[in-house]
């Protein structure tokens, strides 16, 4: 999957990228037609230990994915948007099966 990655206010390292292209190229099993995704990855000045924010849109044809993920690290964050990511695809492709 083509993957366009940001990272706001810091440059992220390789092995933080090759994680993240690693994670979300596991999402073309379930759903084989993405077209490419965006990740953006920011550090937000806040008071709690969760401050690393990681979004990902994902682009299907006929519809934009997206969810947004906050926790105390990047990989962290990662995982747990790639699991809401997985059942946003699995409920497209339902519902494009169906019609």
């Amino acid at each position: 999957m083509k993957l366009q990655i940001r990272s706001v206010h810091f440059t992220a390292d390789q092995s933080l990228l090759d994680f993240l292209q690693k994670k979300l190229d596991k999402l073309d099993t379930f759903f084989d037609r993405i077209v490419s995704g965006e990740v953006v990855l920011r550090v937000q000045n806040t008071e709690t230990t969760d401050n690393k924010l990681v979004e990902v849109k994902l682009f299907v044809p006929g519809a934009t994915l997206f969810c947004k993920e906050e926790a105390n690290t990047f990989e962290t964050a990662t995982d747990k948007a790639v699991d809401d990511m997985k059942k946003q695809l699995i409920r497209y492709k339902e519902k494009i099966a169906t019609h």
